[in-house]
């Protein structure tokens, strides 16, 4: 199990610039992958840490080793591409024994190995399948069990599952963290679906424009996003005004919160909310308990036509996405468990507030 440090690494297409200077560290044994939009860099990161690219400033260290200029082939990393790369006129037992077989290894050990692998990545049944008779998710299981066969220092996956269906991607997707725990290897995986990377990762790096923005737990990521770059990138957002009352707590949706960043002194300041952190209730249990908190209407902003009103519902299975369109901050989201959202339809005139225990918001 290999370490990674990438220091200062720049990277330029003309003029064009894909990575400024990334600085990346990845731990022996870590799963860690590179997030972001399309041109953000995270594919030219991989492929200058395969060697198929040329840094034109920088350092690249494996377990300390400077791999920087060493040609792919010297490197001893398995890669996995989006479109599988296998060959068509091999079984998939031939695929898997392939770089087995280049690398001299003898006939027992090659059987030995191809055979492990494929009741590990469960093709036993498809041993004998040429790439052509196989399915999208299977033929990945292939390419991940070829990359593994020759135990490389790291394993690299480019995309490996953008091209298939949402279903088979959700399965492959626990494959491959199950795959990877149990071999052991360090990875490293690009991907542009954050519930891919959040599912699978030890840490996640989310890049823009050829920067690492920041690279954290996933849980820290959704917790607490360094920029609000990362916070809609990272999962779905509310950004609502925040004010610091009397008191010296932070106010957001005309209550007290919970709140990061308390190093702003005062405004404009905007609270990154997650829908789950947002309660909705319609006015008419508010009254009904004799106006809680700031009382009917405030925190939906006031009364008559200036309230919040629901302007759409919809199931999404474990929740329900509620849309309010609050008279002070546009539109706000929120997602309700269970029967939560079962009373209230589109018109409903309700009280939003940010749920007590549902963590702080975070100020930016």
């Amino acid at each position: 199990m290999a370490t990674i440090e990438m220091t200062g690494v720049r990277k330029t297409f003309g003029s064009t610039v894909a990575l400024a200077s990334l600085d990346l560290s990845v731990r022996s044994g870590e799963l860690v992958c590179l997030l972001g939009p399309s041109g953000c860099g995270k594919t030219t990161a991989l492929r200058l840490l395969a060697g198929f690219e040329q840094a034109d400033a920088g350092q690249i260290l494996v377990d300390g080793e400077d791999v920087t200029r060493v040609p792919p082939r010297r490197r001893g990393f398995g890669m996995v591409f989006q479109d599988y790369s296998l060959f068509p006129n091999l079984s998939a037992r031939d695929n898997v024994a392939f770089g087995l077989k280049v690398r001299g290894a003898g006939r027992a050990e090659v059987t030995e190995t191809v055979d492990r692998l494929l009741a590990t990545t469960r093709l036993e049944a498809h041993a004998d399948k040429y790439p052509h008779q196989m399915s999208g998710g299977q033929k990945q299981r292939v390419a991940l069990a070829r990359a593994i066969a020759t135990q490389p220092r790291l394993l690299l996956l480019d995309e490996p599952l953008s091209a298939l269906d949402a279903q088979v991607r959700e399965h492959l997707r626990d494959e491959i963290r199950r795959l990877q725990l149990e071999v052991g290897v360090t990875t490293v995986l690009v991907t542009h679906d954050q519930g891919e990377a959040m599912a699978v990762a030890d840490r996640v790096a989310v890049m823009r424009d050829g920067v690492l923005e920041q690279i954290d737990t996933p849980r820290t990521l959704y917790r607490e996003p360094a920029s609000p770059f990362v916070a809609g990138f990272v999962g779905t957002v509310n950004r609502l005004g925040a004010r610091r009352a009397e008191d010296g707590r932070w106010h957001v949706l005309g209550r007290p919160v919970q709140a990061k960043g308390d190093e702003h002194e005062a405004g404009p300041v905007r609270a990154v909310v997650r829908p789950e952190q947002v309660r909705v209730v319609p006015l008419r249990d508010v009254a009904g308990t004799g106006g809680v908190g700031s009382g009917p209407g405030e925190g939906a902003g006031g009364a008559g036509d200036q309230v919040a009103r629901v302007s759409g519902v919809s199931f999404l299975g474990a929740v329900t996405r509620v849309r309010v369109d609050h008279p002070a901050e546009g539109p706000v989201l929120a997602d309700l468990l269970g029967d939560d959202a079962a009373d209230l339809a589109i018109g409903d005139a309700v009280e939003l507030w940010v749920r007590d225990g549902a963590g702080a918001v975070v100020l930016q």
